[in-house]
């Protein structure tokens, strides 16, 4: 399995990483890398007076919080979530 890994140094926050990846994902991997570092920038300048690990940690936050945002979003969990609430309903009306 390690042998279809590639290493990758990337930039984030004005530190080196390096990486192992697939090859096929260096692209999706270097572009999220380079989102997070421009959201680390956005909120350095927002949050003055913070050190380098509150900007990483609020940056972490904020794309969690959209994905998660995101998933309730999906119309397949809010079809699955309306079919709970009816059986909820239906039960709680017995």
């Amino acid at each position: 399995m390690s042998e279809d890994l590639m290493p990758i140094n990337v930039w984030l926050a004005g530190r080196s990483y390096r990486l192992r990846i697939k090859p096929e994902e260096e692209s999706a991997v270097r572009k999220s890398v380079k989102l997070a570092d421009e959201k680390i920038s956005e909120m350095r300048n927002i949050y003055a007076g913070k050190d380098e690990q509150d900007f990483m940690a609020m940056c972490l936050l904020s794309y969690a919080a959209d994905t998660a945002i995101e998933a309730f979003n999906n119309p397949l969990i809010q079809s699955e979530l309306n079919k709970m609430s009816d059986k909820i309903d239906k039960a709680l009306a017995k």
